[in-house]
């Protein structure tokens, strides 16, 4: 925990609220996944699991940002999620 907290060059109490962020913004990704799924009326199967996954990763920046606004950590998490796609997407 120290070394990220020294990576992220930030306070403890704004490691504290990082984490909170990412649990919470996590904890409602999941639980919309399974609300949006749940109105298709699918069979718990392959296909669902793909889809949960596939929505996970679509809603999960997004849920992390509007988290993050309460906690007052939104720059942190937008440089965060910037710095993400561009390893992801980076040529």
């Amino acid at each position: 925990m120290k070394k990220l907290k020294e990576k992220w060059k930030v306070s403890w109490l704004q490691f504290a609220f990082i984490f909170c962020t990412f649990a919470l913004g996590g904890s409602l990704c999941g639980f919309a996944a399974r609300k949006l799924l749940g109105l298709f009326d699918m069979e718990q199967g392959f296909f669902y699991y793909l889809l949960y996954f596939i929505v996970l990763t679509i809603f999960w920046p997004l849920a992390v940002i509007v988290v993050s606004i309460p906690f007052g950590q939104f720059s942190f998490f937008k440089n965060y999620i910037t710095k993400l796609f561009n390893r992801l997407f980076d040529k």
